[in-house]
């Protein structure tokens, strides 16, 4: 899933930080998040309140968390097909006797 509002940028040899281009370049809300690679594995420091981890395998796995989170994947499925059923005739005879 590739979305042209977020951009991974790499600005070293260590170091990411994820652009919101909904934002001008020169807005401080542009910058979403800045990645560090650890020995560990990537630290992320969030420059928004996000509901998202801090630690990550990769970089692109924080681009993908983040668009996840503005854009979530539809959970809807095909409506169910109900069977139809004829509705029950009652016959001529059985309406007389009631």
């Amino acid at each position: 899933m590739s979305d042209p509002r977020f951009e991974l940028r790499q600005v070293t040899e260590n170091e990411w930080l994820v652009l919101d281009h909904r934002f001008d370049s020169h807005d401080s809300h542009q910058t979403v998040a800045v990645v560090r690679d650890q020995s560990r594995g990537l630290d992320v420091l969030w420059m928004r309140e996000l509901p998202l981890r801090a630690h990550y395998r990769t970089a692109t796995d924080v681009l993908d968390a983040i668009q996840n989170h503005y854009d979530p994947p539809s959970r809807s499925t095909a409506p169910v097909t109900i069977p139809h059923v004829p509705p029950f005739l009652v016959s001529k005879h059985r309406a007389k006797e009631r």
